[in-house]
């Protein structure tokens, strides 16, 4: 979804109860009918209106309370229910002429990508679900544990208000998957570190050199 803020909250707003639950009920007079709805969500937006805004930046012409208004758009409850949020820097000259490094190809990404899954898959044998996203939170502190204190600065973050409890849930999901991604039996500190990263945005340390997950 391009442009998210500019879509009405209330479509937006419908969108947690898939993204939660994985699947859509429609109840009419007739009847009750369940459809699945498991999907895979991004969303894209500017800072502001004018998409200018930034700390060094002083071309941008809208006012601090238009701001506001725009960025409020996209509501607490569904950004909970997003996994990964990326601040994306402004292209430089020297990125646009091709002269700045290169990351990985996409075929280096997608051995990546399916050696991950691969991970995943043989780990989540014999269960109902078949990725990291599908496993309940309850599993995930119960059954499929981090590394001893790998958690700590995830649980501080929620003891200060920074994380809600879904969110717990999230930082674990994708902290499992960096695992994964890396060839780790199960997330210790600084796969949870970066997985917090990605949630909060706020840095902690720790490169973002995995484009696979994206």
């Amino acid at each position: 979804m391009d442009e998210t803020p500019e879509f009405s909250s209330h479509a937006l707003d419908a969108l947690r109860q898939p993204l939660e639950a994985g699947h859509v009920v429609i109840a009419r007079s007739a009847g009750v009918v369940r459809f699945p709805a498991r999907f895979l969500m991004v969303l894209a937006a500017n800072p502001c209106p004018c998409g200018r805004f930034s700390q060094t930046d002083e071309t941008c012409e809208c006012s601090p309370s238009a701001i506001r208004r725009y960025q409020a758009r996209l509501s607490g409850p569904l950004l909970d229910r997003v996994d990964l949020r990326v601040e994306v820097d402004r292209v430089t000259r020297s990125q646009l002429a091709g002269d700045g490094p290169r990351g990985d190809c996409t075929a280096t990404v997608a051995d990546r990508v399916r050696a991950a899954r691969e991970r995943s898959a043989a780990r989540l044998a014999g269960t109902p679900w078949r990725s990291n996203s599908e496993v309940p939170g309850r599993e995930l502190r119960s059954r499929w544990r981090a590394a001893p204190g790998a958690l700590e600065e995830a649980e501080r973050s929620l003891e200060r208000g920074v994380l809600t409890a879904r969110g717990l849930d999230r930082v674990l999901r994708v902290a499992w998957t960096v695992a994964d991604l890396v060839g780790h039996d199960r997330p210790d500190a600084r796969d949870v570190a970066l997985a917090l990263q990605l949630r909060t945005g706020v840095p902690r340390g720790v490169p973002m050199a995995l484009g696979a997950l994206a």
